[in-house]
């Protein structure tokens, strides 16, 4: 069968066959039948559930469970500047403190743990990945509308402006606070919240220390493969109420998953059922956008990969 490389979506794909979920096995009673999907998967996600081990921190320390860099309202994006903020492409026209201020609390729903701070400089440094590469035909810097005008009596006459690729500009700092997703519950976090002059919202950074951050617990899963016809979780992109959405890893000729999710009081564990494609196929990995409804809100409970055990964190849209 033949072998291909294909580069697309960010992802380095080798290898050809017969599409396969990925983390999946290869065959497998319940890869092209649905109605063994959540069986297989319910079998998996018990043992996955049965080895989450999260330790004290998760209920005492400080245990971010999202990014930290968060945006606190709607921005109004438009696809340059949507583009320039998931790049992290970020200019500062104003001096960045380097004062480092004392230390602040962060309040959860169940008390307050104080904690020490960097300063926006810092958080500056963080935020900001590089500058831009340069975008084939387009300039580095914006350019101001020029008039086109009319060769003849019936044209109009019209304006263009060459857009850029280009970073947000940072126009102001202030240290506030920004509500993020942690171990103990939806808690506010110090954060500096920088003004972008292109965005309608700021652009939070979390200012907690490295220090005093506790890192996420290490995947538990039993180290045995997943079923066939089961797929993994890649990433958590929503959490509403009793609502998930998160996307879910399969080859890109499965058919579209169906949202699996095994809930206790103190865990929810979710992935995706796929019917896997037949015939010769680019091995390419696609993830896909599902939702699933629980019983009872989120809370404080983890949300498992059902492939690997490992807890998923919420990312910005």
């Amino acid at each position: 069968m033949r072998r291909l490389v294909v580069v697309g979506l960010g992802l380095l794909v080798v290898g050809v066959g017969g599409c396969a979920p990925a983390g999946s096995a290869p065959g497998g009673s319940a890869g092209g039948d649905p109605g063994r999907h959540r069986e297989a998967f319910d079998e998996r996600a018990a043992e996955v559930a049965g080895a989450w081990r999260p330790g004290s921190d998760w209920s005492r320390g400080y245990l971010p469970l999202q990014d930290a860099t968060v945006l606190p309202g709607q921005p109004g994006f438009t696809a340059d500047t949507e583009a320039a903020f998931h790049s992290g492409w970020y200019r500062d026209q104003i001096p960045l403190p380097t004062e480092v201020p004392v230390d602040a609390a962060i309040r959860f729903p169940d008390g307050a743990l104080t904690v020490p701070l960097i300063s926006a400089a810092e958080a500056y440094r963080q935020l900001d990945q590089g500058d831009p590469s340069p975008c084939e035909g387009r300039p580095r810097v914006p350019q101001a509308p020029s008039p086109t005008v009319a060769t003849r009596p019936d044209d109009s006459v019209a304006t263009q402006a060459a857009t850029a690729c280009i970073p947000l500009t940072v126009t102001g700092v202030t240290l506030g606070t920004a509500e993020i997703r942690t171990s103990r519950g939806v808690a506010a976090v110090p954060a500096w919240l920088f003004t972008v002059d292109e965005l309608t919202t700021p652009v939070a950074r979390l200012a907690v220390a490295p220090r005093a951050v506790t890192a996420v617990p290490e995947p538990t899963a039993p180290p045995r493969t997943v079923p066939a016809g089961v797929a993994g979780a890649d990433q958590l992109r929503r959490v509403d109420g009793t609502r998930l959405t998160y996307t879910v890893s399969l080859g890109a000729c499965d058919g579209d998953p169906t949202a699996l999710v095994r809930e206790s009081d103190d865990v929810v564990v979710v992935g995706g059922g796929v019917v896997q494609g037949t015939g010769e196929c680019i091995a390419l990995a696609v993830l896909k956008p599902v939702t699933v409804t629980l019983a009872a809100p989120l809370g404080t409970r983890p949300v498992l990969d059902v492939a690997t055990g490992r807890v998923l964190t919420l990312t910005t849209p």
